[in-house]
């Protein structure tokens, strides 16, 4: 098996004393010295490549700490990837603990192309791990030693340096079909992780999802939380043409994407003034408005709230959030076709802006919820939408709704199922519009009924539920066929779309009930295709 290694730098890549960066060339004969006899007699059929000629041009070592990587950076490793798909199985990642969240988000979208449905067009086959470390893997003696600097002298082995490597060699072996963090035994979606650890070797957590695999005395893979592959070769990067058609795509981003810059804005504690407060004739002002308004004047095209809570944010005005400075530069910058992200700076969660009166405002300022997303995975996947929608032809609209979907696993599904993923409504479950104005609930006396926001019953599975079979659970199988079975596991309602021949497919509630534009459907992703309308309006 043919595995890449890729070193962009950080901290398991420097020696020295103060520590420093090793250029890709000394780390790839460091590695063949120390860790390739280690690694071949675990895994005697791994032949490693470690890549030399990937050259970040900011340093003078080609390499780099990640506190200094900007989004192009991301696009050269991308770039390399895809260039070279054909040649390995799969690749390891070298990368700086401090942005690694960032690049765990944004490589995924930059490997990956899309329909303005959030249908893919190319899809990732092959195992991408990023890992790192907090202490170094290699020992260097000190001047005056045997080995001329900066030469490594040997192996730290009882770092974190080497059990991830190790680790992170092992994974990319798996086949799975993603990009991955792996650090401290843990095998993470790329994603879905922060860095919630500074000083220690745990140094990634993924509090919103679970871990895809563990290494104890051996690696275990949990396959119900990885990614399904790609539907099918027509969409997959092994296919030459799709392969050339997102190089094609990422050579536009490249060339793009410091054109679209989104910046992150916490919520905090700071002064803000209104007409009465703290005198009549105060002004409507804000340092958190004048922080918005500076950075809308500077070009930004995305803005992350990083609220508290559920979604709070302050608006500038308590009683009238409407007359606050907050709220009046969120809705310029809105008018301005800057789009807004209504994240939340806590660790674990989902938002939820609609729970406090201080949140509920924000929609109507065009601000945008992303359910449990990171605000580091929001920050790379809106970078990169926004950047790809003219080549893509999307519009702001179609930018938005992309948006909030749930793509490459990187947020909860809210108004989608999925055959090979997301498959199941279990009792008092439900799907939601985008814009919350319908809910698909699986009642556990009525069975799945959909509802407008006022609780008016759109449509109804069961015309005459009986109780002695509830409650059930509604299954979109692989098969295209979208069935409510009864708690004994027998079917009481199906669309009747099976395809004997199997059809992933998709459960869909997309649109409003604002503007007439409802629907409910089960779409077969593999044909592109609606396979039935259940309601729509």
């Amino acid at each position: 098996m043919n595995i890449a290694v890729i070193n962009t730098g950080g901290t398991i890549s420097c020696v020295g004393t103060p520590l420093g960066p090793m250029s890709a060339t000394a780390f790839a004969s460091a590695c063949t010295t120390y860790i390739n006899p280690i690694l071949l007699q675990q895994f005697p059929n791994l032949n490693i490549t470690y890549v030399k000629d990937l050259i970040f041009k900011e340093s003078t070592s080609g390499t780099l700490d990640s506190t200094n990587l900007q989004p192009t950076d991301w696009c050269l490793i991308a770039a390399y990837i895809l260039k070279n798909y054909t040649s390995y199985d799969g690749w390891v990642i070298l990368h700086g603990t401090d942005s690694m969240d960032f690049t765990g988000t944004a490589l995924p979208f930059l490997l990956s192309s899309f329909n303005a449905q959030g249908i893919p067009t190319a899809a990732l086959s092959k195992p991408i791990i990023i890992t790192g470390s907090q202490m170094p893997m290699f020992y260097q003696a000190p001047p005056g030693g045997t080995m001329p600097a900066p030469t490594p002298s040997g192996l730290l082995y009882n770092t974190d340096a080497f059990q991830n490597f190790c680790g992170a060699i092992a994974s990319a072996q798996t086949g799975i079909a993603e990009v991955c963090v792996y650090f401290q035994n843990q095998l993470y979606r790329g994603n879905r992780v922060l860095k919630t650890n500074a000083s220690e070797f745990n140094a990634f957590s993924s509090p919103n999802y679970p871990a895809l695999g563990e290494y104890g005395v051996e690696l275990d893979i949990n396959i119900k939380n990885v990614l399904p592959p790609p539907v099918s070769y027509s969409v997959s990067l092994d296919n030459p043409t799709v392969l050339q058609n997102a190089i094609e795509q990422l050579t536009y981003i490249t060339t793009n994407i410091n054109a679209f810059p989104v910046m992150q804005l916490n919520a905090f504690p700071a002064w803000y003034t209104f007409a009465g407060y703290p005198t009549s004739t105060s002004p409507c002002s804000g340092i958190i408005a004048n922080l918005i308004n500076a950075c809308v004047a500077q070009g930004i095209k995305g803005l992350i709230l990083e609220s508290y809570g559920e979604g709070n944010f302050p608006s500038g005005n308590p009683d009238t959030p409407q007359d606050g400075a907050t709220y009046q530069a969120l809705m310029a910058a809105n008018n301005s076709g800057v789009i807004i992200v209504d994240c939340t700076q806590v660790i674990t969660g989902v938002v939820n802006n609609s729970a406090y009166a201080a949140g509920a405002w924000l929609p109507s300022v065009g601000a945008l919820n992303p359910a449990d997303m990171t605000p580091m995975a929001t920050f790379a996947k809106l970078m990169v939408l926004l950047t790809s929608a003219t080549y893509n032809q999307w519009t702001a609209q179609d930018v938005k709704y992309l948006l909030q979907l749930n793509l490459l696993g990187e947020m909860m599904d809210v108004n989608r199922m999925d055959s090979r993923g997301n498959t199941s409504l279990l009792s008092g479950q439900s799907l939601s519009t985008l814009d919350g104005s319908a809910t698909l609930l699986n009642d556990p006396v009525l069975g799945p009924i959909l509802t407008d926001s006022n609780g008016t019953c759109l449509w109804a599975a069961l015309s005459n539920p009986q109780a002695e079979h509830m409650p059930g659970q509604l299954i979109m199988q692989n098969d295209g066929n979208l069935v409510y079975y009864s708690r004994y596991n027998s079917a009481m309602w199906a669309t009747n779309t099976h395809v004997g021949s199997g059809a992933p497919s998709m459960l869909i509630l997309n649109g409003s009930t604002s503007d007439n534009s409802l629907s409910l459907q089960v779409y077969n992703y593999a044909t592109n295709t609606v396979s039935t309308t259940l309601y729509s309006n």
